[in-house]
């Protein structure tokens, strides 16, 4: 084989092409049906079965429309349960918009203290194209959720609905990344010119106040205060008067957010188990909760998030979604598509070298809301409560085989007291900080 593809590794190429009858039938099925139809495998789907050992007790699903903020509504949609029990309702939803409002300026002014950090790093360098490649992106982690919360609190759907902006965030995010390039780019020059940080940080505050502006406009503003009344499921009224959103969560959800840890699984050689790590320019609200992973082994993870659905405590988990979805009927199993079948050749890498070499990442949060064990007590597959509506899987509850568990899903966050007793002490060690790129921190970056 010369360096070149010639002619003659053309000939030859269609010659055992057209040599293989198999070949000639995926070719004419793939083009007419496509990928998706040609390759599902059947025996799977029919095996397919949204029941499921153990169930926790869930309202209908949500939806993030056209936006990357899963994160977000995983993280409501777990706090929501409480709710749900202190309420004694049946159905509930807490305002996603409020939290995108205050996520969006958080990230904007993260963003320019970043600018301001790195002004001596050269622009052409990796960690500045990185930065000024997504300034303000959808997509967060948990502890960046956590984050939030405990600035600014909760609010009902009804206290700050969705908006055209909210539910469809391209448009707004393209103003707010142009307004946040030309800030870095006065910010840096400005360094140049000698300021002191201070200065620059005066003049970082107009930036994030028009970004103020832009997000108001966009979304309304959020209260600072509301009314709070609601029917039990008895249909008794209750009325609380006006509140503020801190003290909403403090009554009315009262989860301690305090007791909550992230666990992955990265079975990487430059993430050791039973470390604690962190992405460095990876957060919302500057000076709030950093984002800090406990990798560990997957029997862990596993028996982790088992015991905590067993439990009846839902579990905000991140993964790649894209990988082996069979989405019209939700379902999630490592066996769904044949594509060694129809193309004649293997896709062997693991779960490791998926990670290290670009072709895995978290990409969606959503929430285990379920789980079916066998007789000896092992998972065989999970419920999954996602975000993407009613027209996805059983009613948007999806299925995921355990297969799939072990192989896509990287990130659960768990009640600490799940955690095995030997691990507690890990999580009070100094983080070893990952670079911005690591896949680890990839959910953050969605859209």
């Amino acid at each position: 084989m010369l360096k070149h593809i010639d002619r003659q590794d053309l000939s030859c190429f269609l010659t055992h092409f057209d040599q293989e009858p198999k070949n000639r039938l995926a070719l004419n099925a793939v083009t007419q049906n496509g990928i998706g139809a040609v390759a599902l495998d059947r025996t799977v789907v029919n095996a397919s079965c949204h029941t499921y050992s153990h169930t926790i007790e869930t309202p209908a699903v949500t939806h993030q429309q056209k936006t990357g903020r899963c994160w977000l509504f995983a993280g409501l949609n777990t706090l929501r349960l409480a709710a749900m029990d202190k309420l004694d309702v049946k159905e509930f939803e807490l305002s996603q918009a409020y939290l995108t409002f205050y996520d969006k300026l958080e990230k904007a002014n993260f963003f320019l203290e970043s600018v301001i950090e790195t002004r001596n790093e050269p622009l052409e360098g990796r960690l500045v194209m990185w930065l000024l490649a997504d300034p303000l992106p959808d997509g967060g982690q948990w502890d960046m959720f956590v984050s939030l919360v405990k600035k600014y609190g909760v609010v009902p759907k009804g206290a700050m609905p969705e908006t055209k902006n909210s539910s469809e965030t391209r448009p707004m995010n393209s103003v707010l990344v142009a307004k946040l390039r030309q800030g870095a780019q006065q910010l840096r020059h400005a360094a140049q010119q000698g300021a002191s940080p201070d200065e620059l940080r005066q003049a970082k505050r107009g930036l994030v106040e028009d970004c103020y502006r832009i997000l108001a406009i966009h979304l309304g503003q959020p209260p600072a205060t509301f009314n709070w009344a609601w029917r039990d499921k008895d249909k008794a009224f209750h009325g609380h008067g006006s509140i503020t959103p801190s003290d909403f969560f403090a009554q009315y959800v009262g989860v301690d957010l305090d007791e909550h840890v992230c666990l992955i699984n990265a079975p990487t050689a430059d993430k050791p188990f039973n470390r604690l790590y962190t992405v460095r320019h990876l957060g919302n609200v500057v000076g709030g909760q950093p984002v800090r992973y406990l990798n560990v082994a997957l029997d862990v993870l596993k028996r982790a998030a088992q015991e905590m659905v067993v439990a009846g405590q839902a579990v905000w988990f991140g993964c790649d979604v894209g990988k082996l979805l069979e989405r019209e009927r939700g379902i999630m199993d490592v066996d769904v598509y044949d594509y060694e079948l129809v193309y004649g050749t293997s896709f062997a890498l693991d779960k490791a070298q998926r990670l290290d070499y670009g072709h895995s990442r978290m990409t969606h949060a959503m929430v285990l809301t379920g789980v079916d064990l066998d007789t000896a007590g092992q998972p065989r597959k999970w419920r999954v409560e996602n975000s993407w509506g009613t027209e996805v899987g059983d009613k948007g509850f999806m299925t995921m085989s355990q297969t799939w568990f072990e192989q896509y899903l990287y990130e659960i966050t768990i009640d600490k007291r799940f955690l095995p007793p030997e691990l507690l002490s890990v999580l009070e060690t100094e983080p070893c900080a990952l670079p911005p790129w690591d896949p680890m921190g990839a959910l953050a970056r969605a859209l």
